[in-house]
């Protein structure tokens, strides 16, 4: 078995920040880099840039100024085709595998929801709810599977994943309905929540601030949307103490509202 570090980063437009995506990689040395709202289409994917990273391999599924997900590897990756989880035509969901027989990678981008939690009033929040139960449906039949699920899942599931538990308790991403889901699928499918697993419960973690403050660090007003989960067989080879949020990159200049998540596992 090998030690590999995997990243996932909800970039918000991979041409804008291909500079930033250049620097973490350098900095923070990942083998592969699962990437979210990428905003462009598969042709206008910055290949040659990675490429100058030592991320080569790419498993691109892009669309036209929206949305889109993307990994790029050191290595090979076998490409997949991804499980459909979107009603719409979204390209929310990249899959991969590592080696012949190693874990699958799923790299997905969770609908956001609109701003009313309210599947009848807001089709975006029926959107994002369907998706969620695409998820649950698919990995409780699927959870004999080694699976390695990252990215932005838009969703804050624990009391201390956001800055104010009571004060998010009707606002999108943190709502019991969405949480409850969430939790049900990822215990359905038997997959462990590394955050967690790293940290306990009651320690505050975010990976998401909002463009609208001013000063990010002076409030601190953030969200944890942006998740690493390992099937329970395989979760033993996580190394816990190299889980890392990298808060840093928020204060980069153009920065993306999400930082990256990174942990090194044996495969």
């Amino acid at each position: 078995m090998k030690k590999i570090k995997i990243a996932t980063w909800n970039i918000n437009s991979v041409r804008l920040r291909a500079g930033s995506v250049a620097e973490f990689v350098k900095l923070a040395q990942p083998d592969i880099l699962c990437l979210q709202e990428i905003k462009c289409r598969n042709e206008e994917f910055p290949s040659n840039a990675f490429i100058q990273m030592g991320l080569p391999h790419l498993v691109i599924r892009g669309q036209k100024g929206w949305h889109g997900v993307a990994i790029a590897s050191k290595f090979p990756l076998q490409e997949l085709t991804e499980p459909q989880f979107c009603m719409h035509e979204h390209a929310r969901v990249a899959a991969a595998q590592i080696g012949d027989n190693g874990p699958i990678i799923h790299n997905l981008y969770v609908p956001a929801g609109g701003d009313i939690p309210n599947a009848e009033e807001n089709e975006k929040f029926a959107h994002k709810l369907d998706f969620l139960g695409k998820m649950e449906s698919f990995y409780s039949a699927n959870k004999h599977k080694n699976h390695i699920v990252v990215g932005d899942l838009n969703i804050a599931p624990h009391e201390h994943d956001v800055w104010s538990h009571r004060a998010l308790l009707d606002v999108v991403s943190h709502t019991p309905i969405e949480t409850e889901l969430l939790e049900v699928l990822r215990k359905g499918g038997n997959l462990i929540d590394i955050a967690r697993a790293a940290h306990t419960m009651d320690e505050k973690l975010f990976s998401w601030w909002s463009y609208r403050s001013a000063d990010w660090t002076a409030n601190n007003r953030g969200r944890r949307l942006d998740h690493i989960w390992l099937s329970e067989k395989i979760a033993p080879t996580a190394d816990l103490a190299s889980f890392t949020i990298h808060r840093e990159t928020r204060s980069w200049e153009k920065p993306s509202d999400h930082v990256p998540v990174s942990l090194e596992i044996e495969v």
